[in-house]
């Protein structure tokens, strides 16, 4: 069972920057795919960027030249990156992890989730 556990969420104001972690335990993380969902009010959760254990990655077309994913094989941790925020931006990020390989890429199901970190952004 693998657990994880997000951070780095928080009150930023438009053109801002963040970096979220999200640490996983209690499985091999060099098999699994990590990635980063995102949940803004009264909207459903959506697909941000995902990271194949060799590095491979795939991001939402939304978010693409401003988060950038990566991942610490010898911290058991994935990144997310995020600049010049926008109020759009404005969610609960949450972290995910699939068993790897997966069927499709992106992965269309996860196997894990974290309890999500806000990030919130001021215009």
């Amino acid at each position: 069972q693998v657990q994880l556990v997000e951070s780095g969420g928080g009150f930023v104001q438009t053109g801002g920057s963040l970096r979220l972690s999200c640490a996983a335990s209690g499985g091999t993380f060099s098999l699994i795919a990590m990635g980063w969902y995102r949940q803004a009010p009264g909207k459903q959760r959506e697909h941000v960027a995902v990271i194949s254990p060799s590095g491979g990655t795939h991001y939402a077309d939304s978010v693409k030249g401003r988060f950038t994913i990566s991942r610490d094989h010898a911290k058991n941790t994935v990144y997310l990156q995020i600049n010049n925020l926008n109020p759009d931006d404005t969610a609960v990020y949450y972290c995910n992890a699939a068993n790897y390989p997966t069927t499709r890429w992106p992965p269309q199901k996860y196997d894990y989730w974290g309890q999500g970190t806000q990030v919130t952004v001021s215009s």
